[in-house]
C-alpha cells in the first residue's frame, strides 16, 4: 500500500491548527489509508508547538518537527520534506484557505503515473490590492523565469519520493521550492481550485518576504537581472556618444559655448544612482554566492517528536 506525507510549515498558527486538523480528519484522513502528517514549527513565537503535541496525542500518524528559529517556509518545507517517509508528499498550508479536499485530488492523479501534482489557484477571495500584487509576481515569474508558471501561482503541490530525493540534493538556499519542483522536469498534472480568503488569525506573509522571494526567484533561476544591467549599460553609451556629438555639432556650427553645470549635476547623479542600483544587483549575486560557500544548513532542528506508527517506514515506489 502506497504511504501518503502531508507536510504543513507552521508559523504563528496556533489558532488554525486544531481547525485543520478536524477538517482533514473529517474529510480526507479516513479516504487516504497510509497517511502521514508531518508539522514543522518553524520558530513561531506562539502556542503553535503546543497545540501540535496536542495534536500528535490524539493521532499515532503525527510527526513534529521544532526549528530552532525562523528559516522560512522554504527552509520548513525542506525540513518536513527530508524527513517524510511518504511514497509521495503534499504540501499544505496552515491557514484554513485550501480545502482539504483538494489533497484527495492530487492523490489520485498521483496513481495515475504523475510525479508532480500542481494545484493552481483559479481564482482568490481576497482583497483587489493583494490579488494585484500575487498576479504580477507570478506575470514576472512567467515572463522571465520559467514560461511554464501558471498565471494564478502554485503554492501548493504534490510530489513523488523521485523529485523529494533531487530537491534534498540540491539543497539550495534563499530560492524557491515551488521553481524547484518545476524547473525538475518530472511528469507534471495541474489541477485547479478556489483559494478562500483568510477568516482565522493573521498572516505573517509581510511585504519584505514577499520581496524577498521575488529577488530569490529571479536570481536563483534567470540570467535576466545581469543582461538588465548589460542593457541599460549599453543604452547610456549610445545616450552619452549621442549627446557628445550633438554639443561638438552645436560648438562648431552655431559656437554655442560648452556650458551648464545644472545639467552636467543631473546627469552625474543620475548616473551615480544607476552605478549604485547596478553594484546593489551584483552585491545580491555575491551574498547568495558567499552563502552557499559557507554551506551553512538551510535548517536547524531542535526538537523531533516522531510519529507513534509501527509499520516499516521503508519507501517503495508502488501506486494503487
Amino acid at each position: 500500500m502506497s504511504k501518503l506525507s502531508i507536510v504543513i510549515p507552521v508559523y504563528y498558527n496556533a489558532d488554525t491548527l486544531m481547525p485543520l486538523y478536524e477538517d482533514m480528519k473529517e474529510k480526507i484522513l479516513g479516504q487516504i489509508g497510509d497517511y502521514e502528517l508531518v508539522f514543522v514549527d518553524d520558530g513561531s513565537g506562539d502556542d503553535s508547538w503546543k497545540v501540535l503535541n496536542e495534536i500528535h496525542a490524539m493521532d499515532e500518524h503525527v510527526k513534529l518537527l521544532h526549528l530552532s528559529r525562523n528559516f522560512g517556509e522554504h527552509a520548513a518545507l525542506l525540513a518536513g520534506l527530508s524527513v517524510c517517509t511518504g511514497d509521495c508528499a503534499v504540501t499544505k498550508q496552515a491557514d484554513l484557505q485550501e480545502d482539504s479536499t483538494l489533497i484527495l485530488e492530487m492523490y489520485e492523479s498521483w496513481k495515475k503515473g504523475n510525479n508532480v501534482v500542481l494545484a493552481i489557484r483559479r481564482s482568490r477571495d481576497e482583497s483587489k490590492v493583494k490579488v494585484f500584487f500575487a498576479n504580477l509576481y507570478y506575470l514576472m515569474v512567467r515572463k522571465f523565469v520559467n514560461k511554464d508558471m501558471p498565471a494564478g501561482g502554485c503554492d501548493c503541490y504534490l510530489i513523488d519520493r523521485k523529485v523529494i530525493e533531487v530537491l534534498k540534493l540540491l539543497d539550495e538556499k534563499n530560492s524557491s521550492l515551488t521553481l524547484q519542483v518545476m524547473w525538475s522536469g518530472f511528469r507534471t498534472e495541474k489541477i485547479y481550485f478556489d483559494r478562500k480568503n483568510r477568516e482565522i488569525g493573521k498572516s505573517r506573509w509581510t511585504l519584505a518576504k514577499k520581496i524577498k522571494l521575488a529577488m530569490d526567484s529571479m536570481m536563483s533561476f534567470s540570467y535576466v537581472p545581469i543582461r538588465f544591467m548589460t542593457f541599460v549599460g549599453f543604452l547610456f553609451d549610445l545616450f552619452a556618444i549621442g549627446m557628445l556629438i550633438e554639443v561638438f555639432w552645436e560648438y562648431f556650427t552655431n559656437n554655442v559655448p560648452l556650458i551648464g553645470w545644472s545639467s552636467l549635476m543631473v546627469v552625474i547623479l543620475f548616473s551615480s544612482g544607476l552605478i549604485l542600483s547596478m553594484l546593489g544587483i551584483l552585491g545580491e549575486y555575491l551574498w547568495r554566492t558567499l552563502d552557499a560557500s559557507r554551506k551553512r544548513p538551510p535548517f536547524i532542528v531542535e526538537d523531533v517528536v516522531e510519529s507513534r506508527d509501527k509499520e516499516s517506514t521503508e519507501n517503495v515506489s508502488t501506486r494503487e
